[in-house]
């Protein structure tokens, strides 16, 4: 008898073994499945596929270019003259203090940290403005400049319907989407002035002027982007003056605080300046280029209104829009700015930092001028000094710009700007010949 099976003769058991089964062509079957498989289509077949991000788009292009030659003058990041990222040294330090403090990485409140509002505040209006002091300053710390544009946004469509947005022509691109896909409509207004390659101040005075009452008006709150024309201060006297003779509402956008110029206090003069005539407004901050923490996306937006309580239920619904977008902001940036700003000796550094970060983009700048005026002294090529910031607009068109790419291997957005941080200095006489080149395009 075998062990562990029944006492049937041999000759049961094996009668007892089912007959095998049909068997089926493995092949066939997967043919079958495939054939099935191809007549299904998504439910989001419908879907159409988004054009490349005009910016991100072109760095894109630029890393399956394999010549020796190429430039990535697309993104605006600043980058050190052998085109290596940089972290400030004031960053590092304010991260060791951090982690030397051991913090921990619970959720902040929907408003963010209140160590890095005030500080925030501080910057953009100086410290002691009496905004601050009575209150009257309603801050959120959100997802960087875009974040907080978008919030900004979603506040206007809410808050202030029927009311249009006024943006400069050109822009930065993404604040068309931004508004755009927050439902409220926008409008442009001139700004850029092709013949003078400078500022179009009568023809955006006319526009602003014809804006219908109440209107949101974008201003740039220096190094203008994409043009780096910026008003001069007598100008933005006459902006203010339309602006509180209108009742519109002022939304500026300030990307680029202590980078453009190396002073904090400089390139926030607009602001401050349309603050101390009363007039109140929205701001969007963004720490991404004054303290290189583009990765960690920091920024805030801050209205300054009229009375405290207004502040108060304003920044209530702010926080019930961020609530709804993203429930809340990361803490290890804003740890970092409020560390930064809050030690006297960190924040000497800071500002030590960003004079020589825009030492650098100022001496590039200069550098291309020079050798733009070696290739054709005959051109006027002054437009190149004359802006501020990261940016140049060259002037040259989406044709010319074409050959900037395929002959050159220089990459650039299609409203041709290009970005110094991009540009070390021994490349600036190569660059200088491919602009003179394209504009015989």
């Amino acid at each position: 008898m075998l062990s562990g099976r029944s006492a049937l003769p041999l000759h049961s058991q094996t009668a007892r073994v089912p007959a095998a089964a049909p068997r089926r062509c493995v092949i066939c079957a997967h043919a079958v499945n495939a054939a099935v498989a191809t007549k299904q289509e998504s439910r989001l077949a419908f879907v159409e596929q988004a054009p490349p991000d005009p910016i991100l788009g072109v760095s894109e292009a630029f890393k399956r270019d394999t010549s020796d030659d190429r430039l990535n003058l697309g993104v605006g990041a600043y980058r050190t003259n052998d085109l290596k990222p940089y972290v400030l040294n004031v960053v590092k330090k304010a991260e060791k203090i951090m982690i030397e403090s051991e913090e921990n990485k619970e959720y902040l409140p929907i408003e963010g940290l209140a160590a890095f509002n005030k500080a925030t505040a501080q910057l953009l209006l100086g410290e002691g403005h009496p905004a601050i002091k009575e209150e009257r300053v309603a801050t959120l710390q959100s997802l960087s400049g875009t974040g907080s544009l978008r919030v900004g946004a979603d506040f206007i469509g809410k808050f202030l319907p029927g009311r249009t947005v006024y943006l400069s022509n050109p822009t930065w691109g993404n604040h068309k989407n931004i508004f755009t896909d927050a439902g409220v409509e926008w409008k442009e207004y001139r700004y850029f002035d092709k013949a003078t390659v400078g500022l179009a101040f009568e023809g955006m005075l006319e526009d602003l002027k014809a804006a219908p009452e109440g209107s949101i008006v974008v201003l740039h709150g220096c190094a203008h982007n994409p043009t780096g024309v910026d008003p001069t201060r007598e100008q933005w006297g006459a902006i203010a003056d339309v602006v509180e003779q209108k009742g519109h509402m002022p939304f500026f956008d300030v990307a680029y605080q202590g980078f453009a110029s190396g002073s904090l206090d400089d390139d926030a003069w607009a602001p401050r300046f349309f603050a101390e005539r009363s007039i109140e407004m929205m701001v969007a901050q963004s720490y991404s280029k004054n303290l290189g923490l583009y990765a960690e996306r920091v920024g805030a937006i801050n209205y300054v209104l009229a009375d405290a309580a207004a502040a108060k239920r304003v920044l209530s619904q702010n926080k019930r829009i961020a609530r709804a977008l993203y429930s809340n902001p990361p803490v290890h940036g804003a740890r970092i700015a409020s560390i930064v700003v809050g030690r006297p000796e960190l924040f000497a550094e800071w500002n030590e930092e960003m004079g020589m970060m825009a030492g650098r983009i100022k001496d590039v700048r200069q550098t291309l001028y020079d050798e733009l005026v070696k290739n054709n002294p005959d051109k006027d090529w002054s437009f190149v000094t004359r802006q501020i910031g990261m940016f140049s607009f060259t002037g040259l068109s989406p044709p010319q710009v074409e050959n900037m790419t395929q002959k050159h291997h220089v990459y650039m957005t299609k409203d041709g700007r290009i970005s110094l941080a991009g540009l070390p200095s021994n490349k600036a006489a190569n660059l200088a010949s491919a602009i003179v080149d394209s504009f015989k395009v």
